[in-house]
């Protein structure tokens, strides 16, 4: 099953035929544009003519099967072949306009006569087809939202495969500090035994009890627990085998990525402040940079 990035755009249009003549504003000709981008929940808005109001319930339910998360409008278009010509009044509709100012200004002697563009703007309302066109919009619907999914799908691709990389990189890192570790806690619990010592022989308590000589390497083992990170790198490596599971499964998985990044930035976060040497701090900084790059890809997986 892919994995689908919350970004994605579309088109779609729909056949028309040519007009007979200049005053002939042919067939209607739809145009339908969908837009998604990355957010937490689905939210879709809809920017519909009036006359294809009516089509929103049908539209949402045919989004709503299709996409889980991001945010998603649809804008429609509605126009005529014609619509580059400029509309002819009818004798009907100027009569009318002529009544109608004759009327107004005996009530209204001031009032400011119709211009040429009132005019126009209403010959061009009249001239617009009465269609009932729900059909072809869910049809052009259809089309736009299978060409939106192939393309969140391609680019849930190239973010799996960023990620993936990012996965392998990590993991060379781990594979780098993983031989650090017993060295480093064997070099810390000698450095504390003897500074203790050291401390010891300043206060002039070099033969010191045997029970002092036991609290110094129960606090010299505590310490090393303490700064041993190895329980960290087995949690970045059970984390790091889910991610990889997770996109390699496809399906719904941003919520889940999410989550997982969280605790590995957590736990790259611990690896860095449990750090007794330069080498491991190092590795843990790069950890955290990678982590913050997959966050980013992430955002936009749904």
């Amino acid at each position: 099953m892919p994995v689908y990035s919350m970004t994605g755009y579309a088109t779609a249009q729909s056949q028309t035929e040519t007009p007979s003549s200049a005053s002939d504003p042919g067939l209607p000709r739809l145009g339908l544009e969908l837009r998604s981008v990355n957010s937490r929940f689905l939210d879709l808005s809809f920017r519909l003519p009036d006359s294809l109001r009516g089509s929103e319930p049908a539209l949402r339910e045919l989004l709503t099967a299709s996409i889980r998360r991001g945010k998603v409008e649809l804008r429609l278009t509605l126009e005529t072949t014609g619509a580059g010509t400029v509309p002819e009044p009818s004798v009907r509709l100027l009569q009318k306009f002529a009544s109608v100012q004759d009327q107004i200004q005996a009530w209204l002697p001031d009032a400011r006569p119709l211009g040429v563009a009132d005019v126009l703007r209403w010959a061009e309302a009249e001239r617009q087809p009465e269609v009932d066109a729900s059909a072809e919009v869910l049809a052009l619907a259809r089309v736009a939202l299978k060409s939106l999914l192939d393309a969140r799908a391609r680019e849930g691709s190239r973010l799996v495969a960023i990620l993936l990389d990012r996965l392998q990189t990590i993991r060379q890192l781990m594979i780098q500090a993983a031989p650090l570790v017993p060295g480093l806690v064997q070099q810390q619990r000698q450095r504390f035994l003897e500074r203790w010592n050291e401390a010891l022989g300043e206060a002039g308590a070099i033969d010191a009890p045997a029970s002092i000589q036991d609290r110094a390497l129960a606090e010299a083992t505590a310490f090393a627990i303490r700064i041993d990170v190895a329980e960290e790198l087995a949690r970045l490596a059970a984390h790091l085998d889910e991610i990889e599971r997770l996109l390699n499964a496809g399906g719904e998985v941003g919520k889940r990525l999410d989550f997982l990044i969280q605790e590995l930035h957590r736990e790259a976060n611990t690896l860095g402040s449990k750090s007794a040497a330069l080498a491991l701090t190092h590795i843990a900084v790069d950890m955290k940079v990678l982590v913050e790059q997959m966050r980013e890809q992430v955002q936009n997986i749904e």
